[in-house]
């Protein structure tokens, strides 16, 4: 008897946890957008409209006794089957309001005067909206609905982004529901760069360079000097490189102090090749130093032996500061041993230069 039992016992929970792996009709989908480093990740079963009438019908509109489960006024699932989720890698805005990282179920309360509520719960692993309560709502969101072109399956896309935001959208049947995702992304990357820097990441001078150029692209010159400085001295992985040299001459004249800016100019040309000194003497015009521009290309000249890009810098430093007849005889030497590529762009700042004008 107890042998009978415990093979019962065996076969009950064999038939319990075994299923076969066939198609879902309404099979899933994911999408993910990537706002600066934040992932945004959309999963989803994928109904089609097969002829029916969807809004309305098929998807009540507002809240509902789907008639199952413990849920009597349900939104909409936004999708088929298991519940559709949104998950963010980072903090992130809805419509201008503030949502935290994390995994989120994601319900529709669909308007029959054309807007909708976007819910997110904290609930993320339910059928459908059969077991949907309210008290799990993390954030709701009204947004407008559009009509668009017919869409037969369901589908979420993100159909416009920018640096900071994304736009989220499902479209099916005509109806397109969408909602705005920001991100602050300077903050969130500083901060990762701030607690990457204190591990083993930050055992390797790029890296610095890398924080630093980070920094000053988005504004924030004095943690960018704080960090070139890092990678010139103070560790033992530090040296002088015309990277950091040239960049913390750039931070320097950003914060106005322009004699010590040129200081570190001179210290960059002397380990720079003839590129790295092209891009630092014509960074010197854009900043109004055509005297010190002059300076740096025609030394760039000399000890690069005449090659392509020192000759045509010497050129941009000579128009910056109106002398457009050694312009003109700095390019032409540039031109005859320059690459193919380049020809043509050399022929057309060689015929602004014949009619007086700047190539910068």
């Amino acid at each position: 008897m107890t042998v009978v039992i415990a093979i019962a016992v065996v076969l009950f929970t064999i038939q319990t946890n075994a299923q076969l792996k066939i198609p879902e009709a309404s099979q899933r989908a994911q999408v993910t957008q990537r706002v600066g480093i934040t992932d945004i990740t959309i999963d989803y079963g994928r109904p089609s409209v097969k002829d029916r009438e969807v809004w309305g019908k098929l998807v009540p509109y507002g809240y509902n006794n789907l008639g199952f489960g413990t849920a009597t006024a349900a939104p909409w699932r936004a999708g088929a089957n298991t519940n559709t989720t949104i998950e963010f890698t980072h903090n992130v805005k809805i419509e201008g309001k503030e949502l935290k990282a994390g995994l989120y179920g994601l319900h529709i309360a669909v308007k029959e005067d054309g807007g909708a509520t976007i819910i997110f719960s904290e609930n993320t692993s339910s059928w459908g909206s059969y077991f949907y309560d309210e008290k799990e709502d993390v954030l709701r969101v009204d947004v407008k609905t559009n009509e668009v072109a017919h869409t037969e399956t369901l589908t979420f896309l993100f159909p416009s982004f920018d640096t900071n935001n994304t736009v989220a959208a499902l479209r099916w049947e005509k109806k397109e529901i969408p909602f705005k995702i920001e991100v602050n992304v300077s903050d969130i990357v500083m901060k990762g760069i701030k607690d990457d820097l204190r591990s083993n990441i930050g055992f390797t001078q790029s890296n610095w360079d890398s924080a630093a150029n980070y920094a000053f692209n988005s504004g924030d010159i004095d943690q960018a000097l704080e960090w070139v400085n890092a990678s010139i001295s103070g560790s033992f992985f530090s040296k002088e490189t015309f990277g950091n040299l040239s960049l913390k001459s750039q931070i320097l004249a950003k914060q106005g102090k322009t004699q010590e800016a040129i200081m570190i100019v001179d210290k960059a040309a002397k380990l720079g090749n003839a590129t790295q000194v092209f891009q630092l003497g014509t960074g010197l015009i854009s900043q109004g130093q055509k005297d010190k521009a002059l300076e740096i290309l025609k030394n760039n000249v000399k000890n690069n032996k005449g090659a392509w890009p020192s000759n045509y810098g010497l050129a941009r430093a000579y128009a910056a500061n109106g002398d457009y007849k050694n312009a003109i005889k700095a390019i032409n030497t540039s031109m005859s041993n320059a690459p193919e590529r380049f020809k043509e762009r050399l022929s057309g700042d060689l015929e602004k230069l014949k009619k007086g004008q700047d190539i910068n």
